[in-house]
């Protein structure tokens, strides 16, 4: 999305743009005390921390980033949307701002990112909400991978999926995920996905995507995480989350009623008091 962000965007008073190698950052922080980082998840951008932004920015200081190439972010290196080198370039620029998060909190894959960044960052805590910490299995676990790297490799994929992007398609993907949102919460989500950039980024990080190194480390892991889940999600089942607890030496799970993937954004208050209990 062109930079920088229309003064409607959720938190954009709090916006600015950081270039670090290899790219133009589009961070959002406000607040005093210790440091806590939001990372979204696939196909999103920081405003699905609308809800919960403002909470958390009430007791700490509270730095969202968007991926590279999604949201407002800038993509200097197209082959860097994986798992390890995405974890390796938001560190560096943790590093480079002089940020030591305390704290960092992701959502799906935003959860993956901040378990791989755990060894160089060394957090206090971790919390992973509706943690994608699973691959696909079966036939889905074969096809999937294929199909995101070829929809990568095709130059018209994003620009004809925005192009024909409607608000019924928003609905249905949410909707999909096992979650709720209101008209607002849907129409920020219907211009993330027209606008081609950012489709295309979310492809690619979906073609590159890789868990196995991390999945591997888990039992390593020892900074206290705690796990939420959202019985009603649909796009990861509840129990990844359970089953990644099990293999970790300091993992909690709490499992939530009537909430799907999106749970921050469906329960920003309940999700917030969660994080701060900790």
């Amino acid at each position: 999305m062109r930079w920088p962000p229309p003064s409607d965007w959720p938190m954009a008073t709090h916006s600015r743009q950081i270039f670090c190698r290899p790219h133009r950052w589009h961070v959002q922080e406000a607040g005093t005390g210790d440091t806590l980082l939001l990372i979204h998840g696939a196909g999103g951008s920081s405003q699905s921390w609308r809800g919960l932004f403002p909470i958390l920015a009430q007791n700490y200081h509270v730095v969202a980033i968007d991926l590279p190439g999604q949201g407002f972010t800038q993509s200097g290196a197209q082959r860097r949307f994986g798992l390890i080198p995405t974890a390796h370039d938001l560190t560096t620029l943790c590093q480079a701002e002089g940020w030591q998060p305390t704290h960092i909190v992701g959502h799906s894959a935003g959860a993956a990112i901040a378990l791989m960044m755990a060894e160089r960052l060394r957090p206090s805590k971790i919390t992973g909400i509706n943690a994608a910490l699973s691959n696909f299995q079966g036939v889905a676990g074969f096809l999937f991978p294929i199909l995101a790297k070829a929809l990568a490799m095709t130059p018209l994929t994003a620009s004809v999926f925005s192009n024909t992007a409607s608000r019924a398609t928003v609905h249905r993907l949410i909707k999909g995920t096992g979650s709720t949102l209101d008209d607002a919460g849907e129409a920020l989500y219907l211009r993330l996905v027209r606008d081609t950039a950012h489709v295309d980024a979310t492809l690619s990080m979906m073609a590159q995507w890789d868990l196995a190194p991390l999945l591997a480390q888990l039992p390593d892991i020892t900074t206290p995480t705690h796990f939420i889940t959202g019985s009603r999600d649909t796009a990861v089942p509840p129990n990844t989350s359970a089953d990644a607890a099990k293999l970790m030496p300091n993992a909690t799970l709490t499992a939530l009623d009537d909430l799907g993937h999106l749970a921050h954004e469906e329960a920003p208050d309940q999700i917030a008091a969660l994080i701060t209990a900790q």
